[in-house]
């Protein structure tokens, strides 16, 4: 049997579909340049685990995950008119990864400068628990359509006290719940009403206020510099994290996390942009960043500064950037000048 090497940290890396092999692969170069406390066990999924194994998640995959609870994965593309559901939701409820986490901040200044907000979403809740049905009418198999969404008292006290207890462990000041509790009475009611009792366990330390999600939508674009952190529904929040990375450049430019209560993954958070797959022109950038929250999970935070920072400098001070950001770097070229950078320091 094989033994892990001395200080290195087993985990799941799944390159994933598109443009995924391709920004998995600049990642784990630059993790490498920075001296990568880990040790991967490369699993497929997406349409890759339908090749390999027939499964859009294999259970090897999952059986992977379980056991090193720690994985890093590049964009899937769930199967579309196969029966497949996604796999992104069956790797959050399969490990209960109730928390989502994305922050955003300003790298290239651009229309929003001095960009740093955080959003945690709930992850397993809500709309997306995708409880729907069809009411026939008629002749009309499809004549009504229903969806019921799921809040529990616990898993909104649980996503609350989870970001109130990221505020305190990132020097954050407020949070803002975002709800849609004067229509959603019951299903954000409670979501609302769960986050307020939490939120009395942290007075004087952690300030908490609640905006309607469609007043919050244009507050951020008006003025994003008066949110710390947002706090949302599953829904609200998947709206919500894509127009925070718009504020910063797009979803290229933000990583994305998931935890539950023992075990992480860490994303991209965008597509598998199968059109530019294989060109070598894709930004590994929100990959690069979620590896540097994964850093941060396992006590790296140093590394992650560093590679935050090496980013930084590629970007502004070498001018080096992918076509997505106006520049002209391959995906490799990109990842090799961040390498310079970090054996510069």
């Amino acid at each position: 049997m094989e033994s892990t090497p001395r200080h290195k940290i087993p985990a799941t890396l799944i390159p994933g579909d598109g443009i995924g092999p391709e920004v998995v692969a600049a990642t784990v170069q630059v993790l490498d340049a920075l001296g990568s406390p880990f040790i991967w066990d490369v699993q497929q999924a997406g349409i890759a685990g339908v090749t390999h194994c027939g499964d859009p998640l294999p259970d090897v995959t999952l059986e992977s995950v379980r056991k090193n609870k720690l994985a890093l994965k590049g964009p899937l593309t769930t199967p579309i008119g196969e029966g497949f559901r996604s796999s992104n939701v069956r790797l959050r409820e399969e490990f209960q990864l109730f928390g989502n986490v994305r922050p955003v901040r300003t790298i290239i200044p651009g229309r929003y400068d001095e960009i740093d907000l955080v959003l945690v979403r709930e992850n397993l809740g809500g709309f997306y628990v995708a409880h729907e049905y069809y009411i026939p009418v008629g002749d009309d198999p499809k004549a009504v359509a229903v969806a019921t969404g799921v809040n529990t008292r616990d898993g909104c006290a649980r996503i609350a006290r989870f970001a109130f207890e990221y505020a305190l462990k990132h020097g954050r000041k407020k949070i803002t719940v975002v709800h849609k509790a004067n229509i959603l009475k019951v299903l954000t009611g409670l979501f609302l009403e769960a986050a307020r009792d939490v939120a009395r366990d942290y007075g004087g330390r952690v300030e908490m206020s609640d905006m309607i999600v469609d007043a919050c939508a244009m507050q951020l674009v008006l003025n994003p510099w008066q949110f710390d952190m947002l706090l949302c529904t599953n829904l609200f929040g998947d709206i919500l994290s894509d127009q925070l990375a718009g504020l910063v450049g797009g979803l290229g430019m933000a990583p994305g996390a998931n935890y539950g209560n023992d075990t992480a993954i860490f994303e991209a958070v965008h597509g598998s942009a199968p059109d530019i797959a294989g060109k070598d022109v894709a930004n590994p950038i929100s990959l690069l960043l979620a590896s540097g929250l994964m850093l941060e999970h396992v006590g790296k935070g140093d590394l992650a500064l560093r590679l935050r920072t090496a980013i930084t400098e590629t970007l502004n001070t070498d001018h080096i950037r992918t076509r997505d950001l106006k520049g002209t770097a391959s995906t490799r070229e990109f990842a090799a000048a961040v390498v310079r950078r970090i054996e510069s320091t």
